[in-house]
């Protein structure tokens, strides 16, 4: 995270993914000065390319992002096991856009334009609740938003936006099953008519391209209950 003085050192930090510059700096400006440790990039690929190496206590995340959206940036984080709360930015604030921000692993939600003492005061409350440690790489699979990769042992496999959804939702919860309907709201928007069928023709997709990286995890069918991310299966 940023530098910041000796009498901060304990306080909370925050990594700010924001691409309009003014917005950016006003931003961490405002958290500074409400003592919280501020550092803010512009892109989702800096975004993860800083997390690979520790994360933050909280993160701002706005949606629109020239290389990617910020759903897809939580969706990644999650993926490689951060759990670290994410609060997002937007300005759009149709009921399915907010909805769709919550499926994708967020925790709150704020409409531009909005008050920098609100945004603060919802950090903070998010920070106090969280009590999580960030658990890198769960899945073994690291997740690229900016042009929907998966890599494993070297190698890189290119998913289409729905796959790497699909994947993001199973790679955060490695080992567990997740459910049909759970996978539907993730890789799908609001509103969206998906038949069983749709589901796993894309998670057949999903299962093949993993099989092309090496030591990636194998995605296997729980019967009845949805798809489940397992280490060593060969699906």
């Amino acid at each position: 995270m940023s530098q910041a003085p000796a009498t901060d050192r304990l306080a909370p930090s925050v990594m700010v993914l924001e691409d309009d510059v003014e917005l950016r700096g006003l931003l961490l400006e405002a958290l500074r000065a409400a003592d919280l440790r501020a550092e803010g990039v512009g892109t989702g690929r800096a975004l993860l390319e800083r997390t690979a190496h520790g994360a933050p206590d909280a993160f701002v995340i706005d949606i629109g992002l020239p290389d990617a959206d910020g759903r897809d940036v939580c969706q990644a984080l999650r993926a490689q096991g951060l759990q670290a709360p994410v609060l997002f930015l937007t300005a759009r604030d149709a009921l399915p856009d907010r909805l769709a921000g919550f499926d994708s692993g967020g925790d709150d939600y704020l409409t531009k334009p909005f008050s920098l003492d609100e945004l603060i005061a919802r950090l903070h409350a998010l920070i106090r609740r969280s009590g999580l440690t960030p658990r890198m790489e769960a899945a073994g699979v690291m997740l690229d938003p900016s042009g929907h990769v998966a890599s494993c042992g070297g190698a890189r496999a290119q998913l289409t936006p729905t796959e790497f959804r699909l994947l993001a939702a199973l790679c955060a919860r490695p080992g567990e099953a997740v459910r049909r309907r759970e996978l539907v709201r993730a890789a799908w928007p609001r509103g969206a008519i998906v038949h069983d069928n749709t589901l796993d023709a894309h998670v057949a997709r999903t299962r093949r391209k993993l099989r092309s990286l090496p030591g990636a995890p194998g995605i296997t069918t729980v019967h009845g209950v949805g798809y489940r991310l397992e280490a060593g299966s060969a699906g």
